[in-house]
């Protein structure tokens, strides 16, 4: 049989092309085989450190906690809004590992049709100088609209675990779109002491609220004022992500909410606040927002712009003045002296997004952790939230500021 030409020319090629292409595949072999074996082997690469004492004081397996309150002697009280989730019972304490309705199961029974008789949707709960537990109620289920009677004050005597004060915010002072979210408390001022609250409406104007709390009077100070108002072109880094609305359906939006944390400086003097949506720290004068006959241009003008303090949720201060202040970006919690100086007391990858903070006399401070940036209306309608939610403290060389 006689062989093709071209197939004889081939084979008389094979030892050539075999001389000329083994050693380069050889050593792409071997480079394979070493990086394979350079990387299959454990690597104790840098990572980042975390920084303090961080102790867990208790897990929270199905409902997603937003306040704290401790009392002089150790209680632990927490809140669960009525944002969308099933929740039985909006107010809680916690006794010997366990969430027991406070101050009972039938006023956290949410009543839409009589809104004063019973706790709709609660943002906080703050223990006051005198070790009174206040409720502060926003009314509004689902964030909805509310109606006259359900943004609320409300005082519980922590020794008979009874309701002595309950004090409507009227329409004038509740918009219809406010959103209360956080109260401080000065018993030094006036008959019965003062509190002041901060409205932190994504929907509406934003302020500030002060409520006399001997004859349930309140007004409304900063009414818009761009110190209270989400800052313009935020956007916060949260997981290493962007953290905008982002609906099941429609075009994101940037995550803009107003005044939200505050802390009543150490004597009295000054009120510290920042909205949700901001990196500033500001503070205003306790006297100018109690004084009636002052203008609100007069109040305005007490306001200190106290420089960049990291995107915070939620505030709280001591009795040396100082501040502290949670940061949802870095899963951290602050302080900031009197001086300006800012010290991290704790960073710990397990802080996400750290939301309340209450200075216990215990000289322990404890917050709230409940990935609220994990919501289902920040990824298109999908819930990334991994159960349970946390509340730490953690050691601090401190107290709280008692002005009573």
């Amino acid at each position: 049989m006689q062989r093709s030409p071209n197939i004889i020319v081939q084979m008389r090629l094979y030892p050539q092309l075999i001389k000329k292409t083994l050693p380069i595949a050889l050593a792409v072999m071997l480079s394979l085989a070493a990086a394979q074996t350079v990387f299959s082997q454990p690597l104790n690469l840098p990572q980042e450190k975390t920084i303090g004492e961080l102790e867990l004081v208790h897990p929270f397996e199905k409902m997603m906690p937003t306040g704290i309150a401790v009392s002089q002697s150790q209680r632990q009280f927490v809140n669960f809004p009525r944002w969308g989730d099933d929740i039985p019972f909006t107010v809680a304490e916690i006794r010997d590992g366990e969430l027991v309705p406070y101050p009972n199961l039938a006023i956290n029974q949410a009543t839409p049709e009589n809104p004063a008789d019973s706790f709709l949707s609660v943002q906080s709960v703050v223990v006051d100088p005198k070790n009174r537990l206040w409720v502060l109620d926003t009314g509004r289920i689902k964030f909805g609209p509310s109606e006259f009677g359900g943004p609320k004050l409300v005082g519980i005597d922590l020794n008979r675990n009874e309701i002595f004060q309950k004090i409507l915010l009227p329409r004038d002072v509740a918009l219809e779109t406010t959103y209360l979210n956080d109260v401080r408390f000065d018993l030094q001022r006036g008959e019965a002491g003062m509190a002041f609250i901060t409205d932190s409406s994504s929907r509406g104007p934003n302020g500030m609220i002060v409520v006399d709390l001997a004859t349930g009077e309140s007004w409304r100070r900063l009414h818009n004022h761009p110190s209270t108002q989400p800052e313009k072109a935020f956007l916060p880094i949260v997981e290493g992500q962007p953290l905008l609305n982002r609906p099941a359906t429609g075009d994101p939006s940037p995550f803009a909410v107003g005044a939200d944390g505050i802390a009543m400086g150490a004597e009295g003097n000054r009120l510290y606040y920042s909205p949700l949506s901001s990196r500033t720290l500001y503070s205003v004068s306790v006297e100018a927002l109690l004084n009636r006959n002052l203008s609100d241009e007069a109040v305005a003008d007490t306001v200190i712009n106290h420089g960049s303090k990291g995107a915070s949720d939620g505030l709280e201060s001591d009795a040396q003045n100082r501040i502290y202040i949670t940061d949802y970006e870095n899963n951290a919690i602050h302080r900031r002296s009197s001086n300006g100086q800012i010290n991290t007391l704790v960073h710990d990858p397990r802080i996400l997004w750290p939301d309340t903070l209450a200075l216990g006399n215990d000289s322990y401070l404890y917050f709230t952790a409940n990935q609220l940036h994990r919501q289902p209306n920040f990824h298109q309608g999908q819930d990334l939230r991994e159960k349970p939610y946390s509340l730490f403290r953690i050691p601090v060389d401190a107290q709280p500021v008692q002005l009573r």
